[in-house]
């Protein structure tokens, strides 16, 4: 598989949200991610939801009884070949099973191990259940986003699960890769979402230490406390998002809004108390026209004003059809992998595969004979689609 990441095998014990979001984006960039479904994952005849996962594109599927014996032997032996592993349980549960970190490092010294967790793996919480929501509020990350009128938005779960969880693992396990390579050595990496939502919210604590941002919501330049960096509602419904922060982006959008002398907009508009004339005042003229008319009246130079879409039309959009943002695969609308590279490009993103799908194929390529993987189905320690029975 093309990327910059060909080369590398991880194995991914199944579970939701950060830690799939961590393989998608490993295997997007051309790794060999082969995920460790559950052997009860596996349907006769797959269900055909399954290729919907995005999560889960471009990876092979085995799925293993974890709780056998012979289950628990097979993802050592893969993972003596691997070159990282990660899995997303609650701290010691790996352990229990007899794939934790000391269980792989014993058959791969070089291996990176990862652990994807809310909590993290220590600390008074790291027992408790919890999800991205509650992540983000211990973090401080969910209190400042919402308005003054209201009490703090959940920001669906990217920032948690997929920003301060997922990819922050991703970024982890390619930096301990690249140490491994000059010391030849594995290492655990505690990956915790707490930890990953507070690490996005460090600009927002320098300039609270600098006394320029407010611990009341919606009172500040990015919260919505801003007029000029705030969405407003057009004459349709629909919306239009403004982000004239500086002075010739907030002088453009005046122009462009045809109230270059209205006194509303004149010096003085970074002090607060101007900012509720200023929102009433842009809150009436957006009202006013379409969002696709002020998308047509903004759509080249620096105002900063853009159509707010929906998931469905932002494949649409002329921009982000020119770089090919979005593609169809699978039969269905998805986003291209990101970053890009201009040496190593990713190929064609894959699709996902039905639990169990590779089970034979990636057994077979770890050396196991065709008796050996039919033994391990008739016990129950692996199964596959369409397994041999």
């Amino acid at each position: 598989m093309a990327g910059p990441l060909a080369g590398v095998t991880v194995l991914e014990i199944a579970g939701i949200g950060p830690g799939p979001f961590c393989g998608m984006m490993l295997a997007d960039m051309g790794a060999r991610v082969i995920r460790v479904d559950r052997a009860d994952a596996v349907t006769e005849p797959p269900d055909p939801r399954a290729r919907h996962e995005i999560l889960n594109r471009g990876k092979q599927s085995i799925a293993v009884d974890l709780k056998h014996p012979e289950g628990v032997a097979t993802v050592l032996r893969l993972a003596e070949t691997a070159d990282a592993m990660f899995e997303g349980f609650r701290p010691g549960v790996a352990e229990r099973l007899g794939i934790g970190p000391k269980d792989c490092h014993a058959r791969n010294p070089a291996l990176v191990y990862g652990r994807m967790t809310g909590w993290g793996q220590d600390g008074p919480y790291a027992q408790q259940a919890g999800h991205d929501i509650t992540y983000l509020a211990v973090a401080g990350a969910l209190h400042p986003i919402g308005r003054d009128s209201g009490g703090p938005v959940p920001p669906l779960n990217v920032v948690g699960d997929f920003g301060g969880g997922g990819m922050l693992l991703a970024f982890g396990i390619v930096c301990a890769l690249l140490e491994a390579r000059t010391s030849g050595k594995g290492q655990v990496i505690d990956a915790a979402i707490v930890d990953g939502a507070a690490v996005l919210t460090a600009m927002m604590h320098g300039m609270l230490a600098d006394g320029r941002w407010s611990t009341r919501r919606g009172e500040n330049l990015l919260d919505s406390g801003c007029p000029y960096y705030d969405v407003y509602r057009c004459a349709d419904g629909e919306y239009v998002a403004v982000g004239a922060l500086e002075d010739k982006f907030f002088a453009e959008l005046v122009d462009g809004l045809g109230v270059s002398d209205d006194p509303v907009f004149g010096p003085g508009r970074t002090d607060p108390s101007r900012w509720p004339a200023i929102r009433r005042r842009l809150t009436e003229i957006f009202a006013s026209d379409t969002r696709q008319e002020w998308a047509a009246r903004f759509g080249s130079g620096d105002a900063c004003v853009a159509p707010v879409l929906s998931l469905t039309e932002a494949s649409g959009d002329v921009h982000n059809q020119r770089r090919v943002v979005f593609d169809e695969t699978a039969g269905f609308v998805q986003p291209n992998p990101a970053p890009r590279f201009d040496r190593t490009p990713a190929g064609q993103v894959g699709v996902a595969p039905y639990p169990g799908e590779h089970t034979t194929a990636v057994l077979a390529a770890a050396g196991y004979a065709d008796a050996d993987i039919e033994r391990l189905e008739r016990l129950g320690a692996v199964r596959g689609v369409g397994a041999r029975r």
